[in-house]
């Protein structure tokens, strides 16, 4: 059965890479994880931040990845387009041709491109035009709608300003200003701003047939239940751990049992809260530990060494916390623990 039939709702797991060590992926244990999300009804989002983009997998090593696993497909995916093989400072065009060069890559490998934000475009930029010129040409070079990506000053500092503007109800207007030029181009927008009253209003806000994707993983079972005036899908590093779970409550959520849906997300939130404490973007360590404690993978490793990114009692709270949740299985999370402890 496809993702389509099972849910109401269009939601993307943004998946984790496993580590063979600080330098090298697993790739077959990588793979592997995406089969385990896509037999939930759950699509993969490929290469985004919970994959550690920018922070410990490259681009040469990103662009490998996506095309592995679009190649496997066997559900829904969507990959990360950035400019981080970019090094040091780049002019405008030297940004715009990164993007072009990773975006023809996505679609080469037949998954949906996530416009993600630029780093190397946050410094550049000297104001909305800047974002206009870079995001209109990308946007008339892609060959089917795409996801555009607001990723907030929590999950990346270097952002600050994004859209042309340090203030958000201004960045948001420059930004459904780029959405309203060419609505026909855009799929969706994924909003990592942790402010639901805000992806609520932009939810709103959006030409009809763009969709918001939330990105909130503080708020999103409201969010994705929605109100009377609509709802938001799913593009979540939460789902990542919590997939079995979450595809069930997704399942009642689409059978129209709301309270159901509700009652069944309620434990993970807590969770996911925790994992995505400040300083939020080490929550790719949290995710790799629950996955590790449920057995995904065989090492509790990061690239780059970002499994030290948190201590010993954050770990401890997630495992207790992921126990209550229902996304790992006590005993044999338990024995995993405690023979990691005793290596110490």
């Amino acid at each position: 059965m496809s993702e389509r039939d099972q849910f109401n709702r269009i939601v993307f797991a943004a998946a984790h890479v496993v580590a063979q060590d600080e330098r090298t992926v697993d790739w077959d244990a990588t793979l592997a994880f995406r089969h385990h999300l896509w037999s939930h009804g759950l699509g993969v989002a490929e290469a985004m931040d919970t994959a550690q983009r920018g922070m410990g997998l490259d681009w040469p090593t990103a662009a490998e990845l996506i095309r592995r696993s679009a190649a496997e497909k066997t559900g829904r995916i969507c990959a990360g387009v950035a400019t981080d093989q970019l090094t040091g400072g780049a002019s405008l065009d030297e940004v715009l041709n990164a993007y072009l060069e990773q975006l023809d890559v996505v679609q080469e490998a037949g998954a949906q491109p996530v416009l993600m934000c630029s780093r190397q475009l946050a410094a550049a930029a000297r104001g909305p035009e800047d974002y206009e010129k870079v995001y209109g040409t990308l946007l008339d070079r892609v060959s089917e709608p795409v996801v555009l990506h607001w990723l907030g000053t929590a999950f990346d500092p270097r952002l600050e300003g994004y859209w042309g503007s340090a203030d958000v109800p201004r960045a948001t207007r420059n930004f459904l200003e780029i959405i309203r030029s060419r609505p026909d181009k855009v799929d969706g927008v994924k909003v990592s701003l942790l402010d639901a009253a805000h992806e609520i209003g932009l939810r709103r806000a959006l030409p009809d047939g763009v969709r918001c994707y939330t990105g909130d993983d503080f708020h999103y079972p409201e969010l994705i239940a929605g109100d009377e005036q609509g709802h938001s899908h799913a593009l979540l590093g939460i789902f990542d751990p919590i997939a079995p779970v979450a595809a069930k409550a997704l399942a009642k959520l689409a059978e129209g049992d709301a309270d159901e849906f509700h009652r069944i997300m309620a434990p993970t939130v807590p969770l996911s809260r925790h994992l995505f404490s400040a300083p939020t973007y080490h929550y790719k360590t949290g995710v790799v530990f629950l996955a590790w404690l449920a057995g995904h993978q065989e090492r509790f490793q990061l690239l780059g060494g970002l499994e030290s990114a948190r201590g010993i009692e954050h770990l401890a709270e997630a495992k207790r916390l992921a126990e209550i949740a229902g996304v790992v299985e006590p005993e044999f999370a338990e024995r995993r623990w405690s023979e990691w402890l005793a290596s110490r």
